[in-house]
């Protein structure tokens, strides 16, 4: 007889006993899965989820907060106005580079005028006229060195007198025009001769 034999039977007993603690073990897991007995279920990621929550996809608290005041301008304030427009109630002429500053330098420039007309008196009218309306008249005479068919301002081409004598010339209604040969070297300035056909009063603006 082998010694084994002899403590073969012990074996098998305690064989059989691991046998039924296991199934024993078995049994009292299977029922405790069943149950959730456990305190922390497992997440998806197998990791335990945290008290108070259902181990779904958590949504974060929503919270209210009141959006920032607007910074954008108020489309309705008003419009500051442009440094180059002129204030309320103020002229426009005398602003730099406007006709209405071009026009009253232009009335600086000298301004003769001549008689030729059958009419005694009619240069000191016109230049009484001229005057009034802010003209710098300088001499009053007769011409009668030939006959003008109609009132004009004559004027050196390239000059100031050029656009004093054709803005003095549409104030009154008669012509511009170059100086012709008779009045060539004559002194500087607008040189107007009048005529019968001249009436006094301002005509243009």
């Amino acid at each position: 007889m082998s010694v084994f034999s002899g403590m073969s039977r012990p074996m098998k007993a305690a064989g059989v006993a691991l046998i039924g603690v296991a199934i024993i073990a078995a049994v009292i897991g299977g029922v405790s899965a069943l149950s959730g007995g456990g305190s922390n279920e497992a997440g998806p990621s197998g990791t335990a989820t945290p008290p108070g929550t259902s181990g779904g996809t958590s949504t974060p608290p929503t919270t209210s907060s009141t959006p920032p005041p607007s910074t954008s301008t108020n489309p309705t304030s008003p419009t500051p106005p442009s440094p180059t427009s002129p204030a309320p109630g103020q002229p426009t002429s005398g602003q730099p580079g406007q006709p209405g500053d071009q026009q009253a330098s232009n009335k600086w420039v000298t301004v003769r005028v001549f008689n030729n007309s059958t009419i005694k008196g009619l240069a000191a009218r016109a230049k009484d006229d001229f005057a009034g309306a802010g003209w710098n008249v300088t001499e009053v005479s007769n011409y009668s060195q030939g006959v003008i068919p109609a009132t004009t301002a004559y004027y050196r081409p390239g000059t100031d007198e050029e656009a004093a004598a054709k803005q003095l010339a549409q104030e009154f209604g008669f012509k511009a025009e170059p100086r012709f040969a008779g009045i060539q070297d004559a002194t500087p300035g607008v040189i107007v001769i009048v005529t019968n056909n001249y009436e006094s009063g301002h005509k243009g603006s």
